[in-house]
């Protein structure tokens, strides 16, 4: 998280990652101290001296210009999420620190009214740390009862790495869990003087061994749309697309919403967490149909069971 030694970790992670092969550089076939490319063979790849790039990856505070930092990009392979972060974390290297604010996010009424319509699929606000803002019922039934935590625990990575029930909810935990801690290391590029966020980095790094590992690792991932997996207490297994929407107003917010292939399994199960939402004790009947197989000749749950 320190701004004078994040973007050489960055630099070394992804030089690391890199043969003299896949780079077009002759290999001499002798034995290498670190894996990848070595300190000079990036700075002939770039156009810079060695001293310049090992100045950059060890912290020091220079004013590296586009021209350069394109140059990394095309050596390093990096894909537009990492030459996004890395420009970010060059231009955060180069000036003065400010401390972001740390007053709580608002989210709209016209937001909180959209979510409340979309009451048949989990839909989430998100916001910076990957905060969650807001959620519908569909969401929290879900995944948890955000609204129930301090404000504190309202948060998407805590939920992930300190609740237990998310182990058993996620089908590919692990695969879920490494694409969070990479859309993390991205957030920490863009705001890399927030304490809250540091704060979360620490305490995570000190409490679970797979967090602490997996951000060493300085992945990074913006999260747009995909699959996810669960296997529901309530709803069983379910197969979810997501989109994941920048908010124009609020470049720090975005709507996450979570669907279901029409004429799915999936689709099924969610008519039943939502009837499960409305009348417990009447989505029994749901439950078991749902689990033989028979659920799709019933009709769907009316929104008002009186």
């Amino acid at each position: 998280m320190d701004r004078n030694t994040a973007l050489g970790e960055f630099l070394r992670s992804r030089r690391a990652r890199i043969t003299p092969r896949q780079a077009g550089l002759p290999d001499d076939g002798g034995s290498r101290r670190v894996p990848g490319l070595r300190r000079e063979e990036i700075a002939r790849l770039v156009g810079v001296s060695v001293d310049y790039y090992v100045r950059m990856e060890r912290g020091r505070r220079l004013n590296v210009s586009e021209t350069v930092l394109d140059a990394l990009s095309r050596a390093l392979r990096l894909d537009p999420v990492e030459r996004t972060h890395l420009f970010q974390l060059a231009k955060s290297a180069a000036g003065r620190p400010r401390r972001s604010v740390t007053r709580p996010q608002p989210v709209r009424p016209g937001l909180r009214d959209l979510l409340r319509i979309l009451d048949h699929t989990p839909v989430l606000v998100l916001g910076r740390r990957l905060d969650v803002l807001a959620s519908n019922e569909m969401a929290r039934a879900l995944l948890t009862d955000f609204d129930a935590l301090p404000h504190r625990e309202r948060n998407l990575v805590r939920f992930m790495f300190c609740d237990e029930t998310a182990r058993s909810l996620y089908t590919h935990w692990d695969t879920h869990a490494r694409d969070i801690v990479a859309s993390l290391r991205r957030d920490a590029g863009r705001h890399p003087h927030d304490p809250l966020l540091a704060e979360l980095v620490g305490e995570l790094s000190i409490t679970d061994e797979d967090f602490r590992r997996w951000w060493a690792d300085q992945d990074v991932h913006r999260h747009t749309h995909g699959t996810k997996h669960f296997h529901h207490p309530i709803a069983g297994p379910l197969t979810l697309n997501y989109e994941s929407l920048t908010l124009p107003a609020d470049q720090d917010q975005r709507l996450s919403v979570y669907t279901a292939e029409a004429g799915s399994p999936s689709e099924e199960a969610l008519r039943l967490l939502a009837a499960w939402i409305r009348q417990p004790e009447t989505a029994q009947g749901l439950r078991e149909d749902h689990r033989s197989g028979t659920g799709a000749r019933r009709p769907a749950p009316s929104a008002d069971p009186g």
